[in-house]
């Protein structure tokens, strides 16, 4: 039987220090060829229904599954279906809107970790929506973050966020009117928008200035100019497969120039010890995050095995009589 675990489940059990220590150890798994990755596909239906799904495995953990989801007008529907890597058999059903929000703020947080000043201490983050709230969670949790200016769009939802993050996590949010004034400065910048045209530009950065861009996952797509881009001195991804289909900042600031492109490093390197996420106090760093299954499927194994150990979740039949019924013949 395989193991359904709700929305509800799922915010019982997932911690963001569990996901920080999934996700890393994730990154280095992949570095050392040890877990395997299927990058992001997409397929639609003309003006209506996206379907994505991204899969991955990784040998050591035993896990291996797939996040499929679909995105429309009435919104988003994510899902995770996990296998054993040794049996084939299906372990859990989770569903994982929560999932990829925690996991995607992981991400972030294992880059801030490897890739910004040790002495970072501001964030100025563009996009107020869910996934920069475990944006911020994630960062000042790599680092002893003493102030944060927040800008979107929405001057009320802009200021609702702020009070909300100050008191989650206990550090100032400041609502800005502007990307500028939120970036102007900073030690760690974030980008967490769907917005298709840049909003931070490269002549706001200030020497030293890590950052994280999460938002745009379409070629058509960027937050950041091409400024921005190629005053970084270290540019990691989390996938260079998957950004070369997909991650517009990276594509649109390179152009037809390929031998940018070899630039890129995988964050797994760095965090593996391959090579240095910065060699100098001054460097502006960035990390493009599309989001890839392996994240995904490191967090779903260590909700398995969580919700087994609590009695959380709702076990399914399924293939029951089909395995009856192979048994048999064999006898």
């Amino acid at each position: 039987m395989a193991l359904l675990l709700s929305e509800n489940d799922v915010r019982n059990l997932l911690t963001m220090p569990l996901a920080l220590e999934a996700v890393e150890t994730s990154f280095r798994r992949l570095a050392a060829g040890a877990a395997h990755l299927h990058p992001r596909h997409r397929l639609q239906v003309p003006k209506k229904t996206y379907l994505h799904y991204m899969a991955a495995a990784d040998g050591e953990s035993g896990y291996m599954g797939m996040k499929i989801y679909t995105s429309s007008k009435s919104g988003l529907r994510f899902l995770v279906p996990l296998f054993s890597a040794e049996s084939g058999d299906l372990l859990a059903m989770i569903e994982a809107d929560y999932l990829g929000q925690v996991r995607t703020g992981a991400a972030s947080g294992i880059a801030t970790k490897w890739m910004a000043r040790e002495d970072a201490k501001t964030i100025g983050i563009a996009g107020t929506g869910l996934q920069a709230r475990t944006q911020l969670e994630a960062i000042a949790l790599v680092r002893k973050i003493e102030r944060i200016r927040a800008f979107g769009r929405d001057s009320e939802r802009r200021a609702e966020f702020s009070r909300q993050m100050t008191d989650k996590l206990r550090v100032t949010v400041e609502p800005v009117a502007t990307a500028e004034e939120a970036v102007h400065g900073a030690d760690i910048i974030v980008t967490a928008t769907n917005a298709s045209v840049p909003v931070v530009e490269g002549r706001w950065l200030a020497p030293g200035t890590h950052i994280n861009a999460i938002g745009a996952n379409f070629p058509q797509k960027r937050e950041l100019d091409s400024d921005a881009v190629l005053r970084a001195v270290v540019i990691a991804a989390d996938s260079i497969e998957q950004s070369k289909e997909e991650a517009g900042d990276l594509i649109q600031a390179f152009g037809t120039d390929a031998e940018r492109w070899k630039t890129v490093r995988e964050l797994g390197e760095i965090v593996a010890g391959k090579i240095r996420g910065r060699t100098d106090q001054s460097q502006i760093t960035l990390f493009k995050s599309n989001g890839i299954a392996t994240e995904d499927i490191a967090v779903a194994g260590k909700l398995f095995e969580m919700a087994r150990e609590k009695g959380i979740g709702r076990e399914i039949k399924l293939w029951e009589e089909e395995s009856r019924a192979a048994e048999g013949r064999g006898a």
